[in-house]
Order: C-alpha cells, then structure tokens, then sequence
C-alpha cells in the first residue's frame, strides 16, 4: 500500500516538472535595484542586446501571445518637473513624453506664461518625444509607464541627464534619454532612444507634437505669422504653410534645421549629422481658455538613418543673441527679409540704446532719430530738386502742350524731349535727383520696418500710459491716428510736379495707411510717427533755407501767336515768349 501511494506521488511530481519544462515560458529575473541598462557603442542606453542592423518588426499575433507583464516600470502614473531659470519642463511617465515647456521670461495676453507644449485639445495630436512604432508596440509604449532616473531636477551650469526606461516580460523594452547642456543653453536639449522587441532593434519617427502653443492666444493679423513647416537645407530656408502640407507631408535629406515656427517661437531639431525624414501634418486645436480657436498648428517627427540617437533640440524664443549662441544657421529662422543684412546692426544698435535708456518705446524713438539725422543731406538734396522742378512745372507744362496733339509715334515729339532736355540744362535740373535720394533711404526704412515686425524684444514691452505692449496694436488707436495726421500734414507741404488729379489721388494714401496701420504693433506705428514728425521738422527748415517757391508765368500759345504792329516788335515779342 505504502509502495502504490510514493509510486503516485512520483508519477505527479514527473508529469508536474515535463509540463514546467516543456509549456510554461519561465519569468526573465528583475534586475536588482540601481542596476542601469548598458550602453551601446553609440552612447545610447539599451535594455536589450543591441544590434547594428534594423530587424523587422514582429507581427501583432506573436507580441500579443507573450506575457506582457512589465518587469522594469513605474508603480502609478506620475509628472517629472525640470527646472533652469528661465524654463520649467514637465514630463510625463506615461510615455516618457514632454507635457509642458514653459518659458519664464515671456508671457501671453492673458497674463500666463507661454507654453510651447499646446494643450491636449485634439486626440490626433501627438506628444513631443512620443515613440512612432507600428502595430502594437507604438500603442503599449505610449501607454507604457516608464522608470524615471529622477523625481524632479533642479538646473544648474552643469549639465543634468533623465533617463525612462521601460521593459516588459515580452522581451519589449525601451529607453529614452533626455540630456540638459546647463544654465548656457536653457532652450536645448538632447534626446536619444532606443526599442528592441524580441532581441530586434527598432528605428522609431520621434513625434514632437504639434506646434506652438504661442498661438493658441487666437491673435489672426497680417502682421502674425501662424505656425509653419520650416526647415534649412543647401543654404535656403523653406518655409510651407499648413494648407500645404497635404500634398507634400515628408522630406528628406541633411538639413541645418527643421521644424516648427510661429511669429515669435520655434521648435526644431538641428543639425543631425545623418540624412534625416521629417514628416508634417495639421492637427486641428482649441484653443486656450480665454482665447479664439486656432484653426491648425503643425506637427512634425524626425526619423533619423542610424536611429534616434543624440538627436539636438532647440525648443525657445527667436531671439537673436540666443539662437547664435545655439547654432550660427539658426539665426535664419527669423524672418527678417530680404534686408536681413541690415536688420541685425539696427537690431544691435536698437538693444544698445535700450542697455542705458530701459525703455523699448523711447529706444525706438531715438533710434528713429538717429536714422532721419543720418539720412537728413539726402533728403534735404531730394527735396531742393523738387522744389527746382516745381519752380520750371509751368514752362514744362507749355512745352508738353504744344505737343500735345501728336501721337506718341509721331517722329516730331522727339523734338518735345530734346526741347525739355535743354530747358533742364539751362536751369540747372536733374529730373532723377528728386528721387534717387529717396531711394537710397529706402533699405533703411524697410529693414526697420522688419526689425520691429519681428523682433521678439518688443514683444510684451511697455512704453507708456496706455500702450502696455508694443508688439500688440494700440488698443485706443491713438498713434495711428496720430501718424495718419502727420501723413497729410507731411504730404502738403512737400513740393510736388503732380496734376492736381494725381495730387488728390495721394491724398488718398494717408487714409489707406491709417486703415493698414490700426492693427500693426505700436512699436512700428510709433516708428512711422516719429519720422513723419521728423520729416515735418525737416521740411520745415529746408524752406527757410531755399525760400519760397518761385513760380514763373507762362503765356498761352495762342497769346504768343498774336499778331503785333510791324514785323521787328512780332519778332521780339514772340522771342520773349519762347523764352
């Protein structure tokens, strides 16, 4: 009896160890606490065995058959907050991705501070540094609750590493690196990561979002640029607005820079060593609480040929001094023109002068003076041949009539042109001297004009009284107002050669710009106003020193034509007329 039942037994504990041994897959250990993955050869963290060549992926059906329990992971769902003077980054662990990066130094309408992560408002928009996998793999890892190295980082001039990792019992395993250079670049940041499934590698699209949440204020002016595809290859710029990017969402090849920009903000990977795939698309947004509704913003992910690896993030404002520092080529995302050349020493002069006065508004007035008193010879000599043309009008005018019925082919008005010709010699009168003057001054205006459409320093800067930002509009409308009054004012008193049809056909232009101008930034209706009242000043004192126009009085030709007593006093008289 005893003999049957440890028979039996044996027989149990056998058929227990073959099914053990030949059905039941056996648990990977867990790695001990404080044990970090190793490093590959690339410097990128890996929980699995790395391999040089991208394997497939595997298929759903054999993922979804392993046990799927996570081995390396966080217990609940949790944020990460990183922290510089100047910016404040919030990461998930759900994910390992970026909730928010908010700028300390700038502020939106409302008060808040700017944050360039848009707020979760449409389910198609991903997050930033979220992993593009197909199939299952990309759904588990964005559900996935990766192990952060850190709770929270406090920055400093050192630089600062975070690290995520995750890893299941399926042999899926995932690490995503995000270093911080320190205190001297604030707005950069390097990301690496790597996914192996099964022992194979895995080249994700690193998503980051969609882009920027500057303009989800709802500000719509022709003077804001909405967000756009931006990206730096062989030397140009190329920008495409969101409507485009339907019929053409990917790029490839080596770029200095590509990415997402608004008016004020970009967001770009730059300068990755290898070829690199960028992929847009609009994403549908709402807007933030207390603003309009965004129609789109733009979203784009990076795919880099050797894998996502030491992958170079600028993430700020389009400051000038900063994106230098950063990268020379990034200095191009700010869309400065075609007078760029000329833009950066009048930016440069324009923070100079705010270095010792501390207020944009009287900064740009004295740069505006600055500029008129450079330009006041050129002008002075534009308006002194104009009053010289306007003084000769009259017998230009006689000329022209005599020669009005020919037709324009008709040999005989070249004779109207050489008599027009001689009268300017005789004068002393240059018909081009009125305007070349002008039209060297004119770079000058136009790259102050893009200088104050596009530099961030205005943007959020007082000036006075009731003008509380200007890169804003006035919000009473008082200096548009104001610069059209000076237009006219201005317009009038310049010397003129025009018919009196065209010179009420100009009267028409302060009004057109007064319209245009209502909903510019102050800070650029404020430069225009202050020419003009220069402008005024100068024309003022131009005419004390030539004097009042003189104006000759040329008899009709019919008068000339009249017939006097006896040939000799015909003769004269009609000599005195031509003359």
């Amino acid at each position: 009896m005893e003999k049957r039942v440890l028979f039996a037994a044996f027989l149990s504990f056998l058929v227990l160890f073959i099914y053990q041994a030949l059905f039941v897959k056996p648990v990977p250990p867990k790695p001990a606490p404080g044990r970090q993955p190793a490093t590959s050869s690339q410097g990128v963290s890996r929980s699995g065995p790395p391999t040089t060549a991208e394997a497939p992926l595997p298929e759903p059906s054999q993922v979804g058959s392993a046990t799927q329990s996570a081995v390396t992971a966080d217990v609940e769902a949790r944020d990460i907050v990183v922290e510089s003077g100047v910016v404040t980054a919030v990461f998930s662990n759900r994910g390992a991705v970026l909730k928010s990066w908010q700028l300390k130094a700038y502020r939106g309408p409302d008060g808040r501070v700017v944050d360039l992560v848009p707020p979760a408002g449409a389910a198609s928009a991903p997050r930033p540094f979220d992993l593009d996998v197909a199939g299952e793999i990309g759904t588990r890892l964005r559900d996935a609750l990766f192990k952060p190295s850190a709770s929270s980082i406090k920055l400093t001039d050192a630089a600062a590493t975070l690290t995520f990792d995750y890893l299941d019992a399926s042999g899926l395993s995932a690490l995503k690196t995000f270093v911080f250079p320190g205190a001297a670049h604030p707005y950069e940041m390097r990301f690496s990561a790597s996914v192996t499934s099964g022992g194979q590698s895995i080249n994700p699209l690193v998503h980051l979002g969609a882009g920027l949440g500057d303009i989800t204020t709802g500000e719509t002016s022709q003077y804001i640029q909405k967000p756009e595809a931006i990206y730096f290859r062989d030397g140009k710029v190329t920008r495409l607005a969101a409507g485009s990017l339907v019929t053409r969402p990917a790029h490839e090849g080596r770029f200095g820079f590509a990415g997402v920009d608004d008016h004020y903000f970009v967001s770009v990977a730059v300068g990755p060593p290898q070829p690199m795939r960028i992929e847009y698309r609009s994403v549908p947004l709402a807007a933030a609480p207390g603003g309009k509704a965004s129609a789109e913003l733009v979203a784009y992910g990076v795919k880099l040929s050797g894998g996502a690896t030491d992958l170079r993030f600028f993430i700020g404002p389009k400051d000038f001094d900063v994106l230098g520092a950063t990268d020379r080529d990034l200095v191009r995302t700010i869309n400065f023109g075609i007078f760029a050349w000329l833009v950066v020493p009048l930016l440069r002069s324009l923070k100079w002068i705010d270095g010792y006065v501390g207020n944009y508004g009287w900064s740009i007035i004295i740069l505006t003076i600055l500029i008129n008193a450079v330009m006041f010879p050129l002008r002075h000599k534009s308006v002194v041949s104009m009053r010289k043309m306007q003084e000769i009008q009259p017998e230009v005018k006689a000329i022209q009539d005599r020669y009005a019925k020919l037709k324009v082919t008709d040999p005989a008005r070249q004779k109207m042109n050489t008599e027009l010709m001689g009268l300017y010699r005789q004068r002393g009168v240059n018909p081009a001297s009125g305007c070349i003057p002008m039209v060297l001054t004119m770079p000058v205006l136009f790259a102050f004009y893009s200088l104050l459409s596009q530099a961030i320093e205005i943007r959020g800067a007082p000036f006075v009284l009731w003008i509380r930002d200007l890169s804003a509009p006035d919000p009473w409308y008082v200096t548009p107002l104001l610069m059209g009054g000076t237009m006219v004012w201005q317009q009038k008193m310049t010397p003129t050669t025009a018919d009196p049809l065209q010179q009420r056909m100009m009267m028409m232009m302060p009004i057109v710009f007064t319209f245009m101008f209502l909903w510019a930034p102050s800070g650029l209706v404020l430069y225009w106003l202050v020419s003009n009242l220069w402008g005024i000043g100068q024309q003022q004192i131009t005419n004390r020193i030539i004097g009042p126009p003189t104006v000759k009085i040329v008899r009709p030709p019919a008068e000339r034509r009249m017939k006097k007593v006896g040939a000799g006093k015909t003769q004269q008289a009609d000599g005195q007329a031509g003359a």
